[in-house]
């Protein structure tokens, strides 16, 4: 092999630095407490790995700005997982473009939670960059959000079904119980559907207007087209490769490169297509909105009703707000689980499991069941 020319070794010492500098960006947090299968939980198959029937198979993406979501995210689904043990994670994360290296976000997700089953895939910006349209908030043009159409690309073969979380949710519930929900023949995704919001409002005039679009495009449906937030999902993923649906989704995406048809980012595509077609979820799987809205991220309350789920969408993240010393009142119970050490933390090695495991406990009052 030639010796490596001055370009060749500038671009290695170029790599070699924002390596260095995306795993600087990460921030560093706590180990959570460790928790284990109670009793009546399925016993793992020996070399089955992944492919174990007993699984839960929960999916997520993994990025530096979220990271301390996801991280949150993960402690409360094992905090209140009945068969904690039995949860296998599947992370996406960006490559390349600056984004942390996946080793660097292994270590992390690893040192937090040791025994922690999971897999992290990589997912290439170039994929979806040339379908991505300008959306309200920039954050929404993000092409890890369009991540979750490629889960069944991504994913083992041998994973049925997967629960699709967003980083920003908070599980106070047994995510078994929605790993358990029935998808009937004709369904793919399951999803909590809010019939009473504006469905007409996810899309331009021009798509309403348009003869061949509009509500023709929704004609024939299971049921009358309702809103669903794409944060929590249960997906068939078998399903969704037989019936080519990310093909479908992208369709909808090339369309609105040629004709504006809508305004948000990575949800309307889904809407497009299974809009009257999912299987509904009860409201407390996803108790969504705690972000505000996409442009202020107001403070806002919980719906009325229990919660299994809680759903900070919108513009306001509750560990920005915190930081910003601004922090709505449910942003105090997404705290209680956040594993950050801040860069000012006196304790090198964060907090304890003990002092982890008490904070935890949740508000009396604050959840109905």
């Amino acid at each position: 092999m030639g010796a490596a020319s001055p370009a060749m070794w500038a671009g290695l010492v170029l790599a070699a630095l924002l390596l260095a500098q995306s795993a600087a960006a990460l921030p560093r947090f706590a180990e959570a407490p460790e928790y284990r299968n109670g009793e009546g939980c399925p016993a793992p198959v020996a070399g089955a790995g992944v492919c174990d029937p007993g699984l839960v198979h929960i999916a997520m993406t993994l990025d530096a700005h979220y990271l301390r979501g996801s991280m949150a995210a993960i402690y409360s689904l094992l905090k209140h997982a009945s068969c904690p043990e039995s949860l296998f994670f599947h992370f996406l994360a960006a490559e390349g473009g600056g984004a942390p290296a996946v080793a660097d976000l292994r270590a992390a997700v690893a040192a937090s939670f040791p025994s922690l089953r999971f897999e992290i895939y990589p997912f290439r910006a170039d994929a979806v960059a040339g379908l991505i349209s300008a959306s309200v908030r920039a954050a929404l043009e993000a092409p890890l959000n369009y991540a979750r159409n490629h889960l069944a690309d991504l994913l083992p073969r041998c994973v049925p079904r997967a629960i699709y979380l967003d980083s920003d949710v908070l599980a106070v519930d047994d995510v078994r119980r929605l790993w358990e929900t029935r998808l009937p023949a004709a369904a793919v995704v399951a999803a909590p559907e809010y019939c009473h919001a504006n469905f007409s409002r996810y899309f331009t005039e021009a798509f309403w207007n348009d003869p061949v679009l509009g509500a023709r495009v929704f004609a024939g449906r299971r049921r009358a087209p309702c809103y669903f937030n794409t944060g929590v999902m249960v997906i068939d993923l078998r399903r969704w490769r037989v019936g080519n649906y990310r093909q479908r989704i992208e369709r909808w995406m090339e369309m609105q490169k040629e004709k504006r048809i809508y305004e948000l980012g990575s949800l309307p595509p889904f809407l497009l297509v299974f809009a009257g077609e999912i299987e509904a979820v009860d409201h407390r799987w996803n108790q969504h909105g705690l972000g505000g809205d996409n442009v202020f991220g107001s403070c806002r309350p919980l719906h009325n009703g229990p919660v299994s789920l809680m759903h900070w969408s919108g513009k306001g993240k509750p560990w920005d707000r915190l930081d910003a010393g601004k922090p709505c009142p449910l942003d105090h119970t997404w705290k209680s689980y956040d594993l950050y050490i801040g860069e000012n933390d006196s304790s090198a090695s964060g907090q304890s499991r003990s002092a982890l495991s008490s904070s935890a406990a949740l508000p009396a009052g604050v959840f109905s069941w």
